[in-house]
């Protein structure tokens, strides 16, 4: 072995680290306005708002006294707080399998290769365009009892006036089929783009072997869709526990909190009720409950995510 062949080795090592120096700090440089708005806006909120949660505030936000748990505690103490949680769990429940089915199924019909199917496509997307607020103001006035269009509909049928948004019973439903009317657009894009990407020579195979549209849609377009699945089920889920817009508009968590969803409870605690300590732990809880969703949906689901 040569005496020199240790010595060449490491001096080749020390040019690599030092040539690899310049690259990392260019790329540093390069991250550093992200890292910057991150942290503006994204980690220094979150961290405030953590330690906000383990004291009592005064009405500007500003912590007085340590009192550690407590906040926690008197959170899961109160009945307010244990039907906010109900009903955004309800929430999430119905608007995230509901609205993706939907939208699936509006996306295999406007993938058939057929005349026209242009103006369906747009039709079908079309919710993306109008902002929360404005959706919200079409749906109040269509569940007005008064003039509503959906209660003219049902007295054709001989069923009577219905408070969509004044009864507990719908209220929330309302709110939830609202919502996932509003969700429709984006997610029916995701799915449409999905389902182009599959290879067509997969289906010509199968048409040549006979195999009917069921079988195709279970075991060609489910498997081959599913990393698209998998990431609007994550998304959706998550958007779903965040829901803001259209519960403030349509019915301000009413009526009896039957749509006081967790984000509205934040909102009148903060803003309404100036009890920011509350606030800011309601807030730590539902990050942690989207976290853990979350892990449970990558844990759970990606077993099942096929990649091409």
């Amino acid at each position: 072995m040569n005496v020199t062949e240790p010595i060449q080795a490491e001096r080749t090592e020390k040019l690599k680290k030092t040539r690899t120096m310049p690259a990392a700090l260019a790329g540093f440089g390069y991250l550093l306005p992200s890292i910057l708005l991150f942290g503006v806006f994204l980690f220094y909120p979150m961290l405030r708002t953590i330690y906000l949660s383990f004291f009592r505030t005064d009405t500007q936000g500003n912590p007085l006294h340590f009192i550690g748990l407590d906040n926690f505690i008197l959170l899961f103490q109160s009945p307010s707080f244990l039907n906010s949680m109900k009903a955004t769990f309800l929430f999430v429940l119905v608007t995230v399998p509901i609205g993706i089915i939907i939208a699936f199924a509006l996306a295999l019909l406007a993938n058939e290769k057929v005349r026209g199917i242009g103006f369906f496509r747009t039709m079908f997307s079309s919710t993306m365009g109008m902002s929360v607020a404005a959706s919200s103001v079409i749906w109040a006035f269509m569940y007005n009892p008064a003039i509503g269009v959906i209660n003219k509909v049902l007295n054709v049928f001989g069923i009577g006036d219905v408070q969509w948004l004044l009864d507990p019973k719908f209220a929330l439903l309302s709110v939830a089929i609202s919502t996932i009317w509003m969700n429709t657009g984006f997610t029916f894009l995701i799915l449409l783009g999905g389902l182009q990407n599959i290879d067509d020579q997969l289906y010509e195979s199968a048409r040549i072997s006979g195999v009917g549209y069921w079988y195709q849609l279970r075991k060609i377009t489910i498997p081959m869709l599913s990393t698209t699945l998998f990431f609007i089920i994550t998304v959706s889920m998550i958007n779903a526990f965040q829901t803001f817009g259209q519960i403030d508009i349509l019915t301000k968590g009413g009526p009896m909190d039957s749509t006081n969803v967790i984000v509205y409870s934040i909102y009148k605690d903060a803003f309404i009720n100036y009890n920011v300590g509350s606030a800011s732990a309601q807030a730590v809880i539902l990050f942690f409950v989207i976290l853990v969703v979350t892990i449970l949906q990558f844990k759970v689901g990606e077993r099942k995510v096929h990649y091409q």
